[in-house]
């Protein structure tokens, strides 16, 4: 696996790269966001937020528009709101620093291993609920042939309701699913991810909340 680094603190870098290289994988170090947005495309990206040149911010948003390669952030910005505002931008995961390099690599093959099962998905073909259909191969939603532009994250949300249209999920199920199953963040991520992929498929009544449970697709009747 081809990882790339992006940090400029070489107190950090170094050690990290030497820890990778001794986990086997084969990395890429560039120190500013410039550099990441032209860098040849790798497996996955380390994503540091605090860089000279760009916001992170605004680098993880410009490649996601670009690419689903999945992508860690790594920051010392451990408040809630900046955790919510970068999966929202499409980030998979985050750790805050000061970080232990075993919890990075298990994240690490954590985000690869659901990257490799959303393209090995055996239900590849396209599944049609009323309106709404969804192609797990190209990962493409459309509503009455409409394309609808959803994020990685927004994406494996439906297409884990729409495995059981009318089905409730709890919201522990989802979060092992769609995040992690060690996931640590704060589950306002989800309520945040689920009002945003309300307001994209145009009907708030689509998704309906079960209180103290989770979420449940509804199915047309």
């Amino acid at each position: 696996m081809r990882i790339l680094v992006v940090e400029d603190d070489d107190s950090i870098a170094e050690p990290l790269l030497d820890g990778l290289h001794r986990e086997g994988f084969t990395t890429t170090r560039v120190a500013s966001g410039g550099e990441a947005l032209e860098t040849e495309p790798h497996d996955l990206i380390l994503l540091d937020l605090g860089l000279p040149d760009i916001d992170g911010r605004d680098v993880c948003r410009k490649i996601r528009e670009r690419s689903d390669v999945p992508i860690i952030v790594v920051t010392a910005r451990g408040d809630e709101i900046d955790r919510v505002v970068l999966l929202e931008l499409g980030a998979d995961d985050y750790v805050v620093k000061p970080f232990g390099f075993r919890e990075l690599v298990a994240r690490i093959r954590a985000v690869t291993r659901r990257a490799a099962t959303n393209q090995t998905d055996p239900t590849n073909g396209v599944q049609e609920i009323g309106d709404l259909a969804i192609d797990r191969r190209t990962r493409r939603v459309t509503i009455a042939g409409a394309e609808v532009p959803l994020t990685p994250k927004e994406f494996d949300l439906l297409s884990l309701l729409a495995e059981d249209p009318g089905a409730v999920r709890s919201r522990e199920e989802i979060m092992d699913e769609v995040w992690d199953p060690h996931w640590y963040g704060p589950t306002k991520t989800l309520d945040v991810h689920m009002a945003a992929l309300r307001k994209k498929l145009g009907n708030p009544d689509s998704i309906t909340t079960i209180r103290g449970v989770g979420f449940r697709l509804e199915a047309p009747s």
